[in-house]
């Protein structure tokens, strides 16, 4: 039976389960893996270790709605035992992990695997997704029930697009039966057409094959439709274009069980930042999928933020190996990492600078995130699950090499200075970090 305390922490009333956003200092018993007792008032008693979070933000453990932990088939990229490493020093408790793994987590074989590894070696906690069609081709549902069955708490071929309109909508049938959500990577194929980044003045400047916007939209659009048809729970994963956000924001205002995540790169970047290299290529450290957009995608993204059109904030962590990425960016893989830097960016980028209040901030990454999935979370109340960060708010810090957890450092942030460093993860009670 373990028992710590943590002392003397600030945070805020809303986190509490309250109707507020004032700042509080509280002290926080936790008892095995649950909270035992939260109170302004200092707590006695005897405790196996006592944390003074003198300074320092207590919020609940963060939410990632999606990451790639490589495992298995590319653990030289990331496993599941160091994506967990990289989770907890960005603040996170909890991962929703993608199917596209070599064999795909098409089967619950497969998910099985995936969960048993996350048990045995995770010092987060992982769940699985499970591919909604055979081997990410789009042409064979996968047998849902059973992918549930195994563990698996969503379905996607994220990855890839679901190309067949007939297959996606019998999916979001089949899923809704299942109350599970159909989460989308949204790309119509014959729009995005093999391009490297956003088709616009950069891809012509640089003479680099464009993706159009709409490959984006006219799927998600699709989604919503579909959404409202059957009733399904439809999820837009990283969410990067302007109409794309106006489809959601127009299914939501209408009640259709619509949901959208947005990545912090699209929310800071645009194709206009994509750095050169000294030989006056562009690098590939940039390049992702949905890849970074125009201006005036980044802004809509900023505003769908900061309105509530988002649910939640998801880093899409796909680590590559610096020899990929160090590719031409025509042939080198998408995807960027992102766990150790998300808190830190939107804190940092839209805290700091008044245009987001911190509790909404949180709720974006903790209690929001994972109520996609029906995960209770987000609360730091007696009897929740004992999953908490630490969070420095006040001590500038530098984006380096050297920084990340991860296998990987593929990251475009790297040498940027921000604020909200994690200084200790607990995983159902267990300091799992700092």
């Amino acid at each position: 039976m373990s028992k710590i305390l943590i002392r003397n922490a600030s945070t805020v009333k809303r986190l509490l389960g309250m109707a507020s956003d004032d700042r509080v200092t509280i002290h926080v018993a936790t008892e095995n893996n649950r909270i035992a007792s939260v109170s302004e008032q200092p707590i006695e008693g005897y405790f196996d270790s006592v944390i003074d979070a003198t300074g320092l933000f207590l919020s609940p453990g963060l939410v990632d709605p999606q990451v790639h932990f490589r495992e298995p088939g590319s653990e030289y990229k990331e496993d599941i035992e160091s994506g967990s490493r990289a989770a907890v020093k960005g603040g996170f408790t909890s991962v929703i992990s993608m199917p596209n793994t070599r064999p795909t987590a098409d089967n619950p074989e497969v998910i099985a695997f995936m969960v048993n590894r996350s048990k045995k070696l995770a010092i987060c906690k992982v769940y699985p997704t499970g591919a909604l069609s055979m081997g990410l081709a789009g042409q064979t549902m996968t047998d849902f029930a059973a992918l549930k069955g195994a563990g698996a708490v969503a379905i996607t071929d994220d990855g890839k697009g679901v190309q067949d309109d007939k297959l996606f909508l019998q999916a979001l049938r089949s899923a809704r039966q299942l109350n599970l959500p159909v989460l989308d990577h949204s790309e119509d194929e014959s729009l995005s057409n093999g391009g490297a980044i956003h088709k616009g003045d950069i891809s012509r400047k640089f003479g680099v094959k464009g993706i159009k916007a709409n490959s984006e939209s006219v799927h998600v659009e699709r989604g919503c439709r579909m959404s409202e048809e059957t009733g399904a729970h439809y999820h837009v994963l990283h969410i990067s274009t302007r109409e794309s956000i106006d489809a959601v924001r127009f299914a939501k205002a209408k009640g259709i069980p619509v949901t959208a995540e947005v990545s912090p790169h699209h929310l800071l970047l645009c194709d206009e930042d994509i750095r050169v290299r000294k030989d006056n290529s562009l690098d590939a450290n940039w390049k992702m999928n949905p890849p970074l957009r125009s201006r005036a995608d980044k802004e809509a993204c900023q505003q769908a933020l900061l309105d509530g059109t988002i649910d939640a904030i998801a880093t899409d962590h796909a680590p590559h190996s610096p020899t990929e990425k160090a590719q031409p960016i025509e042939s080198a893989p998408f995807g960027i990492i992102g766990l150790e830097t998300a808190f830190p960016l939107i804190y940092s980028h839209f805290v700091r600078t008044g245009q987001l209040s911190l509790a909404s901030c949180i709720d974006l990454m903790s209690k929001q995130a994972g109520a996609l999935f029906n995960l209770e979370c987000g609360r730091i109340q007696v009897g929740a699950a004992a999953d908490l960060c630490l969070l420095d708010l006040e001590t500038a810090f530098v984006v380096c090499d050297t920084f990340f957890a991860s296998k990987s450092t593929n990251s475009p942030f790297i040498g940027e200075t921000l604020y909200g460093q994690t200084r200790m993860t607990m995983t159902e009670g267990r300091v799992v970090y700092g």
